[in-house]
Formats: C-alpha cells, structure tokens, sequence
C-alpha cells in the first residue's frame, strides 16, 4: 500500500493520537468522556477528515467478533446461573496453599479455556469473580488480573479457534486444526510457565501473606461460594439493606410468630440451602433474629439443627409432605436445566472445534440458553457490557484510518528484506515488526496486512518455511497484546469488566499493565518462537 497524502497522512496520525490518549487515560481533564466517547470520537474524526469514507467505515467494523463477543457474554450470564462459577471457585480454593498457589491455577485455568473457548470468553467469564476471591483473601488485585489476561492471550496462541487473528491464519493458510496445535502447543505451554514465573518475581512480596490471613480468607471464600452469584458482565450479590426496609421487615417478624410460621420459615431455608439456592436476606434474618429460648413456648432450634449439614430425619419433621414433594420437584427441575445449559456449552465448544463459524456458534448457543430458559430474556441481556461492543466498534474504524494512511505498510517495505524465517536474525526482526504493528495497528489488522507477504516471502524459501511463518506470525501477534492495555481485546476486556465490577470496581492502569507487560512480552515471546517447528 502507498502511503496517502501528506495532509491525509497528518489528520489520520492526529485521529489516532486523540483516540490512543483517550484510550489510555479516559480521565483527561480536558476531555473526560471515558474511552467509549473516546474510541466513537477517533472514528469520527477519522471521517470527517477524509481518511476513510462512511461506507468504508461501516464495512471496516468485524461483526465476526462482535457477534463472538455478545455470544459468548450472553453465554456466560447462563453459566453464571447454572453455578459454574461456584464450581471454578472451589477448584480454585480447594486445597489452595496460599495467594502464590492461586496465581499459577489462574493462569493454568486461564490459558486452558482460552484455546477452547477464545481469549475473551475467559476474561469476561473470570474477571470479576477473580476481583471477589482476591478481595476475599486481602490480596491486591493487579497480579491475579495480569495473569487472567496474558495467560488468556497465551493459551488462545495455541488453537485456531482460540483468537480472531488464528482463525484468519488458519483460513488463509490452509493449515489443519491438528497441525496448528502441534505446531504452536510446545510455545504455548512454555509460555504460560514463563509468565507465572516473571509475574511471581514482581509481586513476590504482594503475593507473601500470613498462613492465619490466608485460612480466614479460604473460609470466607468457601462461605461466599454458596452464598452469592457472580455474573461475567454484572456480578448479581446480596446489597445491604437499608434503614426503611429493615425496619419494615423487623414489623414483620413481630407478628409472624406462629410456630406454623416459624417451622415453614426454617424448612423453606433449610430447603433452599439444599437445592444449592441462597436463601433471601430476609430469610436469613428471620432465623437469626428468632431468640434462643423460642417464641410463644416454642423452643428455637440450634445451629446444628438448622445447618444444612443436618441430618435428614430433623429437616424430615419440619417440612410438610407435599412441601418436600414440591421441593423434590425443584430440586430436579433445576439440576435438568443447569444440566441442559452444560450440555448446550459443551455443544458449541464441540462446534468450535469441528471449525464452524465462531460467531454464529457462539450466538447460537446464547440463543439456545435463551429458550430453553422460557423467561423473560431482558435481566440476562441487561448484563451484556454494551458499551464495550461500542468501543470496539469504533476502534475498527480509528484502526483501519491509521492502516489506510500508509504508514504501517510503509514499515513492513523498510524491514522485509531483514525478516527472512530462514535465519534467526530474520525470525527476530520479523517478531519485532509483528509486536511494533500489533500495538499501533491491532492484531488482527496486522495479520490481514502482513499474513500474505509475510508468506509469499517464507514460499520463496520451502514449503515448510511458509508454514512455519504462519505459525510466527499466529505466536507473534498474539503474544504482543500483552505489551500494553491496548494490545488485545482480553486485555480490554479484563479492565473494563473490573471497572464495572458493582462495590468492587478496580481500576487496572496503564502504566501498571505495561510495566509487567513489556518485559513479559519479550521475555515470552522469544522462548516460545524457539519451540515453533
């Protein structure tokens, strides 16, 4: 590509100026409109000053990965329902040997489902319910966040379906799915064990916690596991109650003091606790307020007796035949549907990997979630993160006005007589150039740029070389969003979730991204590019 017009050439660099400031800092104070406004702002600019033309714009937006996107949170909402993520906690937390233990099981649980179910499914899934276990267990957030979204990025290198660029190199390459596992799989699990150990290094000393903080904080976090809902786009948990509705239900409690009343309150509890459902807080303060010497002569039961852990004879006595028929009923009900939604996930993951279309499985599944949920569909589309699509959108076009100047093609004609994959020399610039590109341009950009050249020039070698460049450029472009907050949509995906986090919101800065990001990225990508054949 030629580069464009000087002036052209200009407003283009300053539409991607503005958009890059407001992306990284989206407090300016003197624009403060958040990096949404800021992303819909550089498109915009990038019209108005003739870069691209409106229909080019409209066309640059990938609806491919936007439809992957709003599939994958609609999915995981049901997930959350279904008690996945109760299940993900326990594994995380049984047995766990402190906040060093935790960090590597992030980072293994991470990478896995990251090359089976796409980088951003991982972080949409796991971000805020990481922000809860590290609150949990008085643990700085940052570390477990930078492992959730560059262990994401690496685990996604290592199968076609794993990120939008591999999926664009395995279609333009023509390279089989078992190829390119076998291929990148070596790099990858080397990478995931370099970067648990760098991130261990810099947050050795944050990560040292007393053994006694470290039990209370298990305690509480297998407490909370039962007791709490986490939603990927909103976590959905109990807000405390204030002064108006206390002192309404405190009326409440006053008359309904029948021993009926009392027994139906204790049974239906009890009852929720055993379908895996948390009781109401109402509930709860019914049977925490009751006094231990029981109301009207009757005697109040003991924590042993209300436990869930009770034996079945006592709760057997409290509820009412057709009560525990009914409950029987739910119970079962509710195993068939989080079954169903399981068998539904398990099916589009088996979709993915027999190389169907990503996006149209993905949003196939969440529609699937949706019927089979026979209820209103608005709460669980409520929590879908709107304006994160919207950013995205309007990155595609900021992005493709820098492509259209000329510039990152311009750069790619200076270094391709050095980037020859048939010296380590070239395997090195060519990896720098892929990074360089990666971080202006994005990496999907960047491959649909440099995937044709970049294999033109590895064909004039041998035919293995050619594949061997694919694979370069499929490790290369991945490992490169770790540099920066701006490098891959994970990482976007990790700071806008945790921002968003209700009463645990976290902000994952810039500079603290890149500080750990740029030694990483380097660090992992040159072991991994030794273990490509």
């Amino acid at each position: 590509m030629t580069m464009a017009s000087v002036p052209k050439v200009v407003l283009g660099l300053i539409a991607f100026a503005i958009f890059w400031v407001l992306a990284v800092f989206p407090a300016v104070p003197f624009l403060p409109i958040g990096r949404t406004a800021g992303s819909l702002l550089g498109a915009m600019l990038m019209v108005l000053f003739q870069v691209i033309t409106p229909d080019d714009a409209y066309a640059t937006i990938d609806l491919p990965i936007l439809g992957l996107l709003f599939g994958t949170m609609v999915v995981s909402v049901y997930l959350e329902r279904a008690d996945m993520f109760k299940y993900i906690g326990k594994l995380l937390a049984w047995k766990s040997r402190g906040a060093k233990d935790l960090l590597c099981r992030i980072c293994v649980i991470s990478a896995i489902s990251s090359a089976l179910f796409t980088n951003d499914t991982s972080c949409v899934v796991l971000t805020e319910f990481i922000l809860k276990i590290a609150r949990q267990h008085n643990l700085p957030p940052t570390p477990f966040l930078l492992a959730l979204a560059s262990s994401a990025n690496i685990g996604s290198s290592a199968t076609p379906i794993g990120n939008p660029q591999n999926l664009v190199i395995a279609v333009q390459s023509k390279i089989s799915f078992g190829d390119f596992l076998i291929g990148i799989l070596p790099a990858m699990v080397a990478g995931v064990v370099a970067n648990a150990t760098i991130l261990l290094i810099m947050y050795w000393k944050l990560l040292s916690v007393h053994k006694d903080e470290e039990d209370a904080g298990e305690e509480a976090v297998v407490e909370e596991y039962d007791s709490h809902r986490f939603s990927p786009a909103t976590m959905s948990h109990f807000s405390s109650l204030n002064s108006q509705e206390w002192n309404t239900h405190l009326e409440a409690i006053s008359v309904q003091n029948s021993p009926q009343h009392i027994l139906r309150n204790r049974s239906i509890a009890i009852a929720s606790e055993s379908n895996g459902v948390s009781s109401s807080p109402f509930d709860s303060a019914r049977i925490s307020s009751l006094p231990r010497d029981g109301i009207n002569g009757v005697p109040s039961l003991t924590k042993e007796e209300t436990s869930p852990t009770s034996s079945s004879a006592t709760v057997d006595t409290l509820i009412h035949p057709s009560e525990r028929k009914n409950n029987f009923i739910i119970r079962w009900k509710r195993v068939l549907w989080k079954s169903c939604v399981y068998i539904i996930t398990v099916g589009m993951l088996v979709a993915l990997l027999l190389g169907l279309n990503m996006s149209w499985t993905a949003i196939t599944a969440a529609l699937a979630l949706i019927v089979l949920d026979f209820k209103d569909a608005r709460p669980s589309l409520e929590k879908v993160s709107y304006s994160l699509l919207i950013f995205f959108c309007g990155m595609f076009i900021t992005v493709d006005g820098l492509n259209k100047t000329g510039i990152p093609s311009a750069l790619w004609d200076i270094m391709e007589p050095y980037s020859r994959v048939d010296r380590a020399s070239g395997i090195a610039v060519l990896a720098i150039v892929i990074l360089v590109l990666s971080n202006l341009a994005s990496n999907v950009p960047t491959v649909l740029l440099l995937g044709g050249r970049v294999a033109a020039s590895a064909a004039a070698i041998s035919k293995a070389d050619e594949k061997k460049a694919w694979l370069i450029l499929a490790w290369a472009s991945t490992i490169s969003g770790n540099l920066s907050l701006l490098g891959s949509a994970a990482n976007l995906i990790v700071c806008e979730q945790a921002i968003r986090a209700p009463n645990l919101p976290y902000t994952l800065t810039f500079w603290s991204h890149l500080k750990f990001g740029l030694p990483s990225t380097i660090i992992v990508t040159a072991i991994g590019l030794t273990f490509i054949r």
